[in-house]
C-alpha cells in the first residue's frame, strides 16, 4: 500500500493538473490498482443544500446524481460523518442500488476546515471484500484530497 500512497501523492501534488482532473486519476488508479474496487468516485456537498453531487468517478454511469442527506449510504455518511462500510449491501436497509452487480460498498467521508465536505465512494462486486488497510488508505487519501480542495 506505500507505493500506491506514493502514487496517489504524486498525482494529489500534480502542477499540471487542475483539481478535477487529479480527483478523476485518483479514481482510475484506485481502480486499476485494486482488483474489486468496481465503481469509485467523488461527492461533493452541493453548494448550500443539504445534498451530495456527483464528482469525478470511474466506473458505470449512475443515476444517482444527486443525493440528498440521509438518503442511501452516502446520504448516511454526510449527515453520520463517520466511515461506512457496508459488507453486504443485502443486509442495509438504506442501500440506494446503482447496480444490479453491486454487493458491498465503502464510503469516507472528506472533511475541509472540520466540516464535512464530500466523500470518496467505492463499491464492489464481491461481497464484504473491505479490508482494514482499505479503509486506512481511503480515510488517509480523503485527507490529502482535502488539502488539495
Amino acid at each position: 500500500m506505500s507505493e500506491l500512497k506514493k502514487r496517489l501523492s504524486s498525482i494529489l501534488e500534480s502542477p499540471k493538473h487542475n483539481t478535477e482532473e487529479k480527483l478523476q486519476k485518483v479514481c482510475a488508479l484506485l481502480d486499476q490498482e485494486i482488483s474489486y474496487f468496481n465503481w469509485t468516485g467523488f461527492y461533493f456537498k452541493n453548494g448550500d443544500k443539504n445534498e451530495l453531487k456527483l464528482g469525478p468517478y470511474v466506473g458505470a454511469e449512475t443515476d444517482h446524481t444527486i443525493i440528498p442527506y440521509g438518503k442511501g449510504i452516502c446520504g448516511q455518511v454526510a449527515v453520520s460523518n463517520e466511515t461506512f462500510v457496508v459488507p453486504d449491501v443485502k443486509e442495509e436497509s438504506n442501500y440506494l442500488s446503482c447496480s444490479i452487480d453491486t454487493k458491498a460498498e465503502i464510503v469516507v467521508p472528506i472533511f475541509k476546515d472540520g466540516q464535512n465536505i464530500g466523500q470518496i465512494d467505492i463499491d464492489s462486486h464481491t461481497i464484504n471484500p473491505f479490508t482494514d488497510e482499505d479503509r486506512e488508505l481511503l480515510e488517509w487519501l480523503c485527507n490529502e484530497v482535502s488539502k488539495i480542495l
